[in-house]
């Protein structure tokens, strides 16, 4: 299927909505910009968060004692203090 649009004059291109629907994209969406002679080539940036099923499963293999929440907001703060 194809679609057509128009550049603005702030250089915006609007992406129709039912490619928008069709991909899930949503309003803050990154792509990444791929130029080559023939084509510009838009893909979805990765969220950070998502990167590896290492960095999202990070804290399965964990054997200590259980946490509380108290302690885990407060390793949070604490984390978050010492990036600053």
């Amino acid at each position: 299927m194809h679609h057509t649009t128009k550049l603005s004059t702030k250089g915006q291109v609007v992406l129709p909505k039912s490619l928008r629907t069709a991909h899930r994209w949503r309003p803050g969406t990154e792509f990444i910009i791929q130029d080559s002679e023939e084509a510009v080539v838009l893909k979805p940036k990765r969220n950070a968060m998502a990167g590896s099923w290492e960095a999202l499963l990070g804290c399965v293999a964990y054997r200590g004692r259980r946490k509380s929440l108290e302690e885990m907001d407060l390793a949070i703060e604490k984390a978050a203090r010492a990036r600053k």
